[in-house]
């Protein structure tokens, strides 16, 4: 095997793309807080791509937007194995996770108006914080703390994760974004559609294109057009990724040794976890401490710290919980409620997408210093106890498993 190859082979491993991301995150915190502080920011915020289609955008944007794609296509590619040949097949498990996401998106927002209610003007702005789980972290984390946890609960929590992403972006658009452009987004959408009959891999037309255009080029040339499109429309790009990834097919059809999304994640697992999750890390992770004069005294800061914390495990659990208690739906059958709390703490560690709703909630400082640091302070008090209830429910499944 070449060193290439192995390095793609553990490249594939969750516990080590998720260390890389952590790591990349820690650098980025550092760097940004440092006396190189200044370098920090003229890389990210340096600007690059063709402005005549709007995307003259920044390293930072071009990482979250772009890179982060990569990232949850393969997302979507993993729900959409699941919900074919896995877990999800069954809609009484697969309601869980989807409703446990509507609750932890509903809670934080009211938990964040509750704490800053009486303060008015524009405090009460920021309600949407706290309602996003960035997945890439919550993931790196339950893959480097959670190494003996059944494989049902990291589905959970991706189909949790991108629910509630896909909750956290309707929000910008409707509430959030003033310059939708539907022409755009019809036009994305319409490209989804081309995509997904492509992978059909039936009709006359599909032959047609294969024989004139064979291999993958129509998929590399059709899936940045869509990226772009949805870029254009002024929703977050990332769910052109999560669309795509959906849209994969994983059956084997006659002529093929394994699937269209079999291939595709061979393929670029090693990218998303090498390269794509790491730089991300990097340029988005870095977030000046300095100038947050009243943070600890702020209604946004509590507000944040309060949903993503608490009502994250509220809303996660919660809505599970009562799924159980009133519907057929259930776990899965190595899973308990413990293991559920788990993935509610893992919730609150809001990052891309909190980042991105603090900017558009408010204008400059102060508040945009403080609710942006309450993001940060959240994630890591999340993270913190995320590791240490991962570490002993790992204990104790592993110590739950039949000998020999």
């Amino acid at each position: 095997m070449s060193a290439f190859a192995r390095l793609s082979a553990a490249l594939r491993s969750d516990a080590l793309s998720g260390s890389l991301l952590i790591a990349a995150a820690l650098v980025a915190l550092i760097w940004a807080n440092s006396p190189l502080s200044a370098s920090y920011e003229s890389l990210r915020s340096f600007h690059f791509g063709p402005a005549a289609l709007h995307l003259d955008l920044s390293v930072q944007s071009w990482a979250a937007d772009g890179l982060l794609a990569v990232f949850f296509f393969i997302v979507g590619n993993e729900l959409k194995q699941e919900l074919v040949h896995g877990e999800l097949r069954d809609p009484r498990r697969a309601v869980l996770p989807i409703v446990a996401a509507l609750g932890g998106v509903l809670i934080p927002a009211l938990l964040f108006l509750a704490v800053n209610v009486r303060s008015g003007g524009d405090a009460i702005g920021g309600w949407g914080i706290p309602m996003a789980t960035d997945i890439a972290f919550a993931v790196a984390v339950l893959a480097v703390a959670g190494r003996g946890l059944p494989g049902s609960l990291r589905t959970f929590l991706l189909t949790l994760a991108t629910v509630d992403d896909l909750a956290a972006v309707i929000v910008i658009a409707v509430a959030y974004t003033s310059g939708l452009s539907l022409t755009a987004l019809g036009l994305a959408a319409a490209g989804l559609a081309v995509f997904g009959y492509l992978q059909s891999g039936r009709g006359p037309a599909v032959r047609r294109v294969r024989a004139a255009v064979p291999g993958p080029l129509p998929y590399v040339l059709l899936a940045p057009a869509v990226w772009a499109l949805m870029h254009a429309s002024g929703i977050h790009a990332t769910i052109a990724g999560v669309a795509m990834g959906l849209l994969m097919r994983t059956t084997v059809r006659e002529g093929e040794s394994v699937s269209p999304s079999h291939r595709a994640e061979e393929l670029l697992r090693p990218v998303s976890a090498g390269l794509a999750l790491p730089v991300f890390a990097l340029v988005s992770a870095g977030i000046p401490l300095h100038g947050a004069g009243g943070f600890w005294t702020s209604t946004i800061t509590w507000g944040v710290v309060a949903g993503l914390i608490g009502g994250k495990i509220l809303g996660i659990l919660g809505g599970a919980w009562l799924t159980a208690r009133f519907t057929s739906a259930h776990l899965g059958p190595r899973l308990g409620w413990a293991d559920i709390a788990a993935v509610g703490i893992l919730g609150g560690i809001g990052f891309t997408v909190s980042l991105l709703i603090a900017e558009l909630s408010y204008s400059g400082a102060p508040d945009l210093t403080h609710a942006r640091g309450a993001v940060l302070l959240a994630s890591a008090i999340a993270s913190l106890l995320a590791v240490v209830v991962l570490r002993r429910r790992s204990a104790h499944h592993l110590g739950a498993r039949p000998a020999g």
